[in-house]
């Protein structure tokens, strides 16, 4: 079976969910609920130590954190596109060769989409790995303003959704609507951590931060 086959067809399920697939998926939407939760509970009840370990070369750490979610945001937006390539509703042809309408089936993704996909988005998680543990551990989870009290829900929530997409993944028998409801929802996740947070930076000038 190829990997296109595998990411699309294993999305599909005929018939009810048998209980162990139930459970599974519970298993897997708990984990990642945990996960948030974790983050959370940390961030609020840790001191924040307001020291900056490292900048990556950056000038401050709030530019650093600006210009790395931005770079994963647009990473998120390749993301969006491969994905929609995936799942056939970005071009690809139909068997008669002509561009595939909506209801005919289109050609399987090329190997190289899937490898960009896969890629793109491992490449965006790490990029706000930084940005997270030095919002954590020096910022700690903050709720002085509604702008920031989002910002902090979001980048925990991303996480949690992030690993339950992973353990998903990993599902033999997932619904048809969980892996794009967990691949939108990171996306999401990150424009509102992109608009609460460098978006604010940059037409602020870093005030009221």
């Amino acid at each position: 079976m190829t990997t296109d086959a595998r990411d699309r067809g294993a999305l599909a399920t005929t018939g009810a969910p048998s209980r162990g697939a139930t459970r599974a998926l519970l298993g897997t939407l708990v984990a990642g609920a945990a996960v948030s939760s974790a983050l959370g509970l940390y961030a609020r009840l840790h001191v924040p130590t307001g020291r900056t370990l490292t900048t990556l070369g950056f000038t401050d750490l709030l530019h650093m954190k600006a210009w790395l979610t931005t770079a994963a945001l647009v990473l998120a937006a390749g993301q969006v596109l491969s994905a929609l390539r995936l799942y056939g509703r970005l071009g690809g042809r139909g068997s008669s060769g002509q561009r595939a309408s909506s209801g005919q089936r289109a050609e399987p993704a090329p190997a190289w989409v899937h490898r960009l996909h896969r890629s793109g988005g491992a490449l965006a998680v790490l990029l706000t790995l930084p940005v997270a543990f030095q919002c954590a551990w020096s910022l700690g989870f903050g709720t002085y303003s509604v702008r920031v009290l989002v910002h902090s829900v979001l980048g925990c929530l991303l996480y949690g959704v992030f690993v339950a997409k992973m353990l998903a993944l990993r599902l033999r028998r997932p619904p048809g609507w969980l892996i794009p409801w967990l691949g939108g929802s990171l996306v999401l996740a990150l424009v509102g951590l992109w608009l609460t947070s460098s978006l604010w930076f940059f037409t602020h000038g870093g005030r009221g931060y």
